[in-house]
């Protein structure tokens, strides 16, 4: 039987985002975690398991099991999951089912770095052989995904802007985002390559915070003083293989792990209100909506040429400003942004229809991809 429509998010927690000079990870971490479990209306002492992401920046051991102690929490179950930017979405649906086993009641899901003020190493290294090949760090893999898709698909840089240039729009009302200034079409093409074609706004920044949730089953939701919002589907789906090994660079994931995840709520696109999608460069939206199913492969860019994902869009996306400019960390701050979307909470750029929404989550060079659909009511 599935478990689709029987849990539900309780509670959202983030802090600020940005430059964080004296805060480890494991503070901001405690913190948003604090935070959502206030926001749920519970008391620590219902919270039984610990999830979280390791930080990228600093890789550790027994990481879940610190940040348990830091709460003063004796967990049942706690685990530290690393599917890299895939890893929240993931530890919620884990944390779902070790509920559904009677493992835990409670759990709580977290990620939280410091990588702008402690170290950024990582970010520079290679992963895996890719060394071998002359690239180091993120931007150098997503810069070939991206110059194979413009060139497969006729496309330029400037069919590009739009992802960005939306994130921005929606960043402006936001006051926790850290870039709030919108920006043009020209701002656009006059940053500085990173890695051709990648241009600096193109390129999410490297930022400090921490964001997190609390999951529980949804017969409890009668207690809560928030409305509860529904994980009504969930999937993955993993290219897995290091970019230089794969056969293909255009379709991620996301084509898998989205087809269940609709499935298993019985939507199609046509249902979707908004969408928070993963997008660290402006090339990964553009995939996602397409290996997603909302418009055919190569017409990524034709579908959001006419802005209909930037507000007062007919599909609104990043309403918090995603990676690109609300913060680059990765992944849980969208599934925060779509529990306060689909209760109503985002003033003004709360969207107008906020039933359903579909949350993404990618690691790596598009290597590994977790789906969320979530909802005000069960599926």
């Amino acid at each position: 039987m599935s478990i689709a429509g029987k849990y539900i998010i309780a509670g959202v927690g983030n802090t600020k985002y940005g430059k964080l000079p004296g805060r480890s990870s494991e503070s901001l971490t405690v913190e948003a975690i604090r935070n959502a479990i206030q926001d749920a209306g519970i008391d620590k002492s219902q919270v039984d398991a610990v999830l979280t992401k390791a930080p990228t920046s600093n890789f550790e051991l027994l990481y879940s099991t610190r940040i348990s102690e830091h709460l003063g929490i004796v967990p049942k179950v706690t685990a530290t999951i690393d599917n890299a930017g895939a890893s929240t979405a993931s530890a919620l649906v884990y944390g779902a089912m070790c509920i559904e086993e009677g493992l835990c009641s409670v759990a709580v899901v977290s990620y939280g770095d410091n990588p702008l003020t402690g170290s950024r190493d990582v970010y520079a290294k290679p992963a895996g052989d890719t060394d071998a090949y002359g690239m180091f760090g993120a931007v150098s893999g997503y810069a070939m995904i991206t110059q194979r898709y413009l060139h497969k698909f006729n496309k330029t840089s400037v069919n590009l802007a739009p992802i960005p240039i939306g994130d921005r729009k929606w960043a402006s009302m936001n006051p926790n985002a850290l870039f709030q200034k919108p920006i043009t079409l020209d701002d656009h093409q006059s940053s500085r390559f990173v890695a051709e074609p990648l241009h600096l706004l193109d390129c999410c920044p490297v930022t400090d915070g921490a964001a997190a949730a609390v999951i529980m089953s949804a017969e409890r939701a009668k207690d809560l003083p928030k409305a509860p919002v529904y994980l009504n589907g969930f999937g993955q789906g993993h290219t897995a293989w290091e970019l230089v090994t794969r056969e293909h660079y255009t379709t991620s994931g996301a084509l898998q792990s989205g087809k269940v995840a609709f499935q298993m709520a019985g939507i199609t696109p046509r249902n979707v209100d908004f969408l928070e999608l993963y997008g660290p460069f402006s090339v990964v939206p553009i995939i996602t909506l397409e290996d997603y199913g909302f418009c055919k492969k190569g017409e990524g860019c034709d579908f959001v040429a006419d802005n209909k994902t930037h507000p007062g869009g007919a599909l609104p996306m990043n309403t918090s400003g995603g990676l690109l400019s609300e913060t680059g960390m990765p992944g849980m701050q969208l599934i925060v942004e779509a529990v306060r979307q689909l209760r109503g909470e985002c003033g003004q750029r709360q969207v107008p229809k906020h039933d359903v929404t579909v949350v993404s989550n990618q690691g790596g060079h598009m290597t590994t991809h977790s789906t969320l659909v979530l909802g005000t009511h069960p599926r």
